[in-house]
């Protein structure tokens, strides 16, 4: 019998009792209920009337007045319509005859005879009644008896056959349970030789006989394929110590999970040290797997190994693996290291290349523009139109490669970590001075009108004032290159909590979103503004090292259309307090 069966017999069985016993209680009730019900309807009522019509009589001493005439004839009325017990009729017939002619009669004597017989038959209805009362009650004792008799045994059976079922039916359910789910835990734990043994014919012998099945599927499964594993495995390790990058593999609980050969010697480490160690204990007495735990992959890493100072970029990758929801769940990380030495030595020599190119262009350079000052100047010799215009070119050509070579030489000191600042308190307002006298001719030329303003009582800042003169000339010299003519460039400057701000605008034509973040970076120019003479995409980037090395930040704001604003800030010269230094 399946269990769902067995389920609904036994619980059919326990609401059958149910209703066994509430069919036999509300049977025996109803039972009592009427036999009650007719003791008083047929004989108290009657008992009743008997006493009310014998009360008439004593009272009245047989002479009835007009009322106890009428009380005497209800009262007889109504026993004339409640007789039910045998012989009961007769002695109320005595009473109509006799009430009849007590009302005819005259003589008092004769009153008093009727009354007598009437009286006699009041008692005899009385006794008749009061014997039904006595027996009715008897019976009805009797019916309760058997009533309590009946509920009580079946009440008492119905009580053993709930109690045994619901001591014996949960363990009937649950132990098969338990033993289930303790067989899944072991398959769980790899143990795939469990079986179950449920030598029923029910729902949990299907389910034994499925659990068995699956268990000896996995227990194939298993030694089928341990040897490709552990083949792919041995594959995988080959091919990570073969890397000529440095790779570290952790688990979700940062542990370290594997190091190839690269890793270990970088390390100073050996395998049996790391592998399975927990890496902040491991990072303890490291100070390299200390730095490479730390979050961020933005600097690169200068590591002595094998005699020597090698580069090396640190890469960071998350192994992440779907849950039942589809989320990502990150199970571990594994760290990579690439050996950029090569690279840094390439930067390296273009640096010193660029420096060496700058500083040998610049000697020349100064000397086409002394011999063009030279013919220009009329002692020398009066030159015609085209003389004149071919030497104004190669003035603006001149300067042109004059100021490319003094952003190369000073890129090759941003490059090389040799900017020379010269670190003094000055007032914000002489670094807007020096700068407006640098390009007050470029302005004058474009009829572009420079508005400054300034915020009171400014406090003096800490910085270098060419450099930092130098970045505002090159944000002026921008803004008025991409103004209209006759148009107005803002200079602001305002204290903004520990640092002084400087910012200006131009009405130009602005710069798109996708390419405001890229401004700073070197050789960067929009793709607007390449066919415009003398770029190098250079100058803002060089901007951004001067202001940065000074503590400041740099950065920009623009909207198509509607011109561009750049800021950069300084921090403010705080003065200590007193007695202390």
């Amino acid at each position: 019998m399946k269990l769902i069966n067995k389920l609904r017999l036994g619980l059919g069985l326990l609401f059958f009792f149910m209703l066994l016993v509430y069919g036999l209680s509300a049977y025996y009730l109803r039972k009592l209920s009427k036999e009650s019900e007719l003791i008083l309807k047929n004989n108290y009522e009657t008992l009743e009337f008997s006493k009310n019509m014998m009360k008439i009589l004593d009272l009245s001493g047989g002479m009835l007045t007009k009322e106890d005439a009428f009380n005497f004839e209800y009262n007889l009325k109504k026993q004339e319509t409640n007789v039910t017990e045998l012989g009961e009729g007769e002695f109320t017939k005595e009473i109509r005859t006799g009430f009849e002619s007590l009302k005819k009669a005259t003589g008092n004597e004769t009153k008093a005879s009727i009354k007598a017989d009437v009286e006699k038959s009041l008692y005899a209805i009385m006794d008749l009644n009061m014997e039904a009362i006595v027996k009715k009650n008897s019976i009805a004792s009797e019916t309760a008896r058997k009533a309590a008799i009946y509920v009580t045994l079946i009440s008492s059976f119905f009580f053993l056959v709930a109690f045994s079922f619901i001591v014996n039916f949960p363990g009937y359910i649950a132990n098969p349970i338990s033993e289930l789910t303790f067989k899944i835990k072991e398959i769980a734990n790899k143990r795939y030789d469990q079986r179950l043994s449920f030598s029923r014919n029910d729902e949990f012998g299907d389910l034994a006989q499925a659990f068995n099945t699956m268990a000896s599927k996995l227990n194939e499964y298993e030694h089928s394929n341990l040897a490709k594993i552990l083949f792919e495995k041995s594959r995988i390790e080959t091919i990570i110590n073969s890397m000529q990058d440095a790779i570290i593999g952790f688990d979700e609980n940062n542990t370290i999970l594997f190091a190839n050969p690269v890793a270990l010697t970088l390390l100073g480490l050996k395998d049996q040290d790391v592998v399975g160690k927990y890496a902040p204990d491991v990072a303890l007495r490291n100070d390299l797997l200390r730095n490479l735990l730390k979050a961020g992959n933005s600097e690169d890493l200068k590591i002595f190994a094998e005699n020597k100072e090698s580069y090396f970029s640190k890469e960071t990758f998350q192994v992440t693996s779907e849950t039942e929801g589809g989320e990502p769940k990150i199970i571990g990380q594994v760290i990579s290291l690439k050996n950029i030495t090569k690279f840094h030595e390439l930067n390296e020599a273009k640096t010193n290349f660029i420096a060496t190119i700058s500083h040998e262009l610049k000697t020349p350079i100064s000397a086409i523009k002394m011999s063009l000052k030279l013919l220009e100047d009329n002692r020398v010799g009066i030159m015609n139109e085209e003389q004149k215009d071919l030497v104004n070119h190669i003035k603006e050509d001149t300067s042109r490669l004059l100021k490319i070579t003094g952003e190369l030489l000073d890129l090759s000191q941003v490059e090389t970590g040799n900017i020379q600042l010269n670190f003094q308190t000055i007032k914000p307002v002489d670094i807007v001075n020096y700068a407006l006298e640098a390009v007050q001719v470029p302005a004058s030329l474009k009829g572009v009108t420079i508005d400054l303003k300034l915020e009171d009582k400014l406090p003096e800042v800490c910085a270098d004032t060419e450099k930092t003169a130098w970045v505002l000339v090159n944000f002026l010299t921008n803004a008025i290159r991409y103004s209209p003519e006759r148009s107005t460039v803002n200079l602001k400057l305002v204290r903004k909590n520990d640092a002084v701000e400087f910012s200006v605008k131009d009405l130009g034509k602005g710069i798109d979103a996708q390419y405001l973040e890229k401004i700073f970076d070197r050789y960067f120019q929009v793709p607007s503004d390449l066919n415009s003479k003398g770029g190098t995409g250079l100058g803002l980037a060089i901007s951004k090292d001067f202001i940065q090395a000074q503590h400041g930040q740099i950065w920009a704001e623009s909207e198509p259309g509607m011109g561009s604003t750049f800021h950069f800030t300084l921090p403010v010269m705080k003065i200590p307090k007193e007695g202390i230094i």
